[in-house]
């Protein structure tokens, strides 16, 4: 079959939690409570990897590593990183059921998809038990896949590393990666696209890559948003996505697109 039959959405920043808060925030207090000040920017910049991966990208940056020896007296450990993780995980899961609303636009998409008979498969940096409070809440508002796969189930392997996307083919017998979609709102999530082979689709407004909340986002000019707009998306075009939409309402005619390209037998036109 030489179409789309399948797309693999992100979740938070992608199809629930606008900005995708519930994560960076918790990351910017367990640091705070371990004496280390990081900046939102510095939170948000390993996004979409699996959060203890996320925790010790964050360690190795080189201002917070010359903070954390400056006021340990040494270089972070293993068990550090263990720590605040465990630490990340108790808050994040008392607060997660908060940052479950759907996305604007995300639930008429699917929908819209499902009716042309595509499958809704999922990938994500949160863990089983994360997912546990996520799945059934989102679901309470509208929004929920066909499958979704956490790196629990891939030996912790998780974004940028493609064996979630591979979960995702297996569970709906999918013969060929050209008929695949990965849609995100991180580097992560590009990458996690690039390297599986798939076409990788970068979602600006609502992502962690734009990191604005919806009312941040309402309140500037047109100017100011046509800049963040750009910003992303040459972030999303530079780290090797195919495509950027804006929002996921104009994730169809990206479909239309790509099975034209297909259809045709075209070559694949990563980063037209």
């Amino acid at each position: 079959m030489n179409k789309i039959e399948a797309v693999i959405f992100d979740w938070a920043g992608t199809t629930v939690d606008f900005g995708c808060f519930a994560p960076v925030n918790v990351f910017v207090d367990i640091f705070k409570n371990a004496g280390i000040e990081v900046t939102m920017a510095e939170a948000r910049e390993p996004m979409g990897m699996l959060k203890i991966d996320h925790i010790r990208a964050m360690l190795s940056m080189p201002r917070i590593s010359t903070l954390w020896e400056e006021k340990n007296g040494r270089k972070f450990t293993e068990q550090d990183v263990v720590e605040l993780y465990a630490e990340f995980e108790h808050a994040l899961l008392s607060s997660l059921s908060q940052y479950t609303d759907p996305i604007p636009e995300v639930i008429e998409t699917v929908e819209l998809l499902r009716k042309e008979g595509l499958k809704i498969g999922s990938t994500t940096g949160y863990t089983n038990s994360m997912m546990e409070v996520v799945v059934p809440n989102a679901f309470k508002k509208g929004y929920g896949p066909d499958f979704y796969i956490t790196a629990d189930e891939t030996n912790s392997l998780g974004r940028p590393f493609p064996y979630m996307i591979f979960r995702n083919m297996e569970k709906f017998k999918l013969s060929s990666v050209r008929n695949v979609i990965k849609v995100g709102d991180t580097i992560s999530d590009i990458k996690e696209g690039v390297h599986a082979g798939v076409w990788s689709v970068g979602v600006i407004v609502g992502s962690s890559e734009m990191g604005l909340s919806e009312k941040e986002y309402d309140m500037l000019s047109l100017d100011e948003k046509t800049a963040v707009i750009n910003k992303t998306k040459q972030a999303f075009i530079e780290n090797g996505a195919d495509f950027t939409i804006e929002t996921m309402g104009e994730l169809p005619k990206i479909i239309t697109e790509i099975n034209r390209q297909l259809s045709k037998k075209e070559p694949m036109l990563h980063g037209k």
